[in-house]
């Protein structure tokens, strides 16, 4: 769990918002899409879903 938060941290990610976000969607996302998840792209990727759905 350290790893996961230091990491998310230095990504400059929300150390929870990250981890709940990626447990909750994990099940839904095709294998194509996992590297979306990996908190250097998980910004960028959240960022975009939301200007899409506004």
């Amino acid at each position: 769990m350290y790893s996961l938060t230091v990491t998310a941290k230095l990504n400059d990610v929300d150390p929870h918002a990250w981890p709940a976000d990626v447990i909750g969607r994990i099940n839904d996302i095709p294998v194509s899409r996992l590297p979306d998840l990996l908190p250097w792209n998980w910004k960028n990727t959240r960022h975009a879903n939301h200007t899409q759905a506004a």
